[in-house]
């Protein structure tokens, strides 16, 4: 069952992504313009490999060894991928996603360096980057996990993430066939559907080989903190949960998991030179793939796409290797079915699922307002096939969100 196009523009626009620190979808004008700022000296002129900048605004720094840390590794890969100087990548790191003039400070500092093409990797730099994009049509700016591009008709304007739901689902397999109490615990950044896509396509890959399984989920309202995601993975620990996953910035939950003789599943990054007796496995996005795509489309004078989200095909999501010393026997070959399937066409939300109270699950935008029902077992829920943006935002049976 395909998602109706019109109904879910309309629920894009109101579903908030990963990196951003309020629900509601960025709004052209909701940010001062980034227009104070000096034309680079080369805009309107021939970009080429010898001539162009590449800046990035950054809600961390990659000592978070997480998502700052990844799109920081993507850049750098890029980098390498088209054989560019290391000077030409110029990144803003530690920028507040809150601070509408910390967002707009940055993004003008890399304009008045030169930049041709500027990457932001905070669903909240969204409506700065809109207008940036509006007062200088010269210069391309790609947006991760937003949704803006679509309804602003700017050329200069792209959005972008990656289908991590799939490989959230593999690491849910690892979990379910490692746990021992059927309970596992999740710590979730915020009540957004992109955390919500991800904790329930991990829960789902660990019921397609644990039918018994449950899961706790705790949010802690932050996209990374470190000490709260450790006190949360400890919190979930003692509910019972003996393997830990995250949709969170940090390694803590790693560590408190393997300091309390549990395990673990990653994002961002392989989490098992961290903690080896804890971590199974990792969700990563080489978030090269895309860059090193939109900076050879600017050199090469072709437009960049208005969104993007590869997957498990493209090499956009993939896996950290399998910590075998700790996993249970079958989990690779499990793994290595499931991604051919994947693959294949398999979509990770079908059939007839629903929520605690028995009823079908139902998908609403922003506003509550319902605009899929998982009715019987032929439905099903292609996630970002029309959007790169998330938008599964049901809370499924089995699925227990802890206040």
């Amino acid at each position: 069952m395909k998602k109706p196009i019109a109904l879910l523009l309309a629920m894009i626009i109101s579903l908030a992504g990963c990196g951003g620190s309020a629900p509601p979808a960025s709004t052209p004008g909701a940010a001062a313009p980034a227009s104070e700022a000096a034309a680079p000296a080369d805009a309107g002129s021939k970009v080429t490999k010898d001539n162009i900048k590449i800046g990035m605004v950054c809600i961390t720094d990659p000592s978070d060894q997480g998502y700052t840390y990844n799109h920081d590794q993507g850049a750098k890969k890029m980098i390498a991928n088209l054989g560019l100087k290391d000077s030409q990548y110029i990144p803003k790191f530690n920028i507040n996603d809150t601070d509408v003039a910390a967002t707009n400070a940055a993004i003008n500092e890399l304009i008045s360096a030169g930049c041709q093409i500027i990457f932001a990797n905070s669903f909240s730099y969204g409506s700065a980057m809109a207008e940036a994009a509006k007062e200088h049509p010269d210069i391309q700016f790609c947006h991760a996990t937003g949704s803006d591009a679509h309804f602003n008709n700017l050329s200069n304007l792209h959005n972008y993430f990656a289908k991590i739901h799939e490989g959230r689902y593999l690491g849910g397999i690892a979990a379910g066939m490692k746990t021992k109490a059927n309970k596992l615990g999740y710590v979730a950044a915020y009540p957004y559907a992109e955390v919500i896509s991800g904790f329930t396509a991990f829960f789902l890959g660990a019921k397609s080989v644990n039918p018994n399984v449950t899961m706790d989920v705790i949010y802690i309202n932050s996209w990374g903190d470190t000490q709260k995601e450790r006190e949360v993975a400890e919190a979930l620990i003692n509910r019972g949960c003996d393997v830990i996953s995250q949709h969170s910035d940090n390694v803590s939950p790693a560590l408190a998991a393997q300091d309390k003789g549990v395990w673990h599943v990653g994002y961002n990054n392989d989490m098992a030179p961290a903690a080896p007796k804890a971590s199974l496995i990792s969700a990563r996005i080489d978030w090269s793939i895309y860059m090193t795509m939109a900076v050879q489309d600017l050199l090469d004078g072709k437009p960049i796409p208005v969104d993007w989200g590869g997957g498990l095909s493209t090499g956009a999501v993939y896996m950290s290797p399998l910590n075998k010393d700790i996993a249970a026997p079958g989990t690779q070959e499990a793994i290595d079915k499931a991604v051919g399937e994947i693959k294949g066409g398999m979509m990770i939300f079908k059939g007839a699922l629903v929520d605690n109270d028995g009823k079908p699950a139902v998908i609403t935008d922003f506003n509550g307002k319902p605009i899929f029902t998982f009715t019987d077992e032929n439905s099903f829920f292609d996630e970002s096939s029309d959007f790169s943006a998330p938008s599964f935002n049901a809370v499924i049976k089995g699925i227990n969100i802890i206040s």
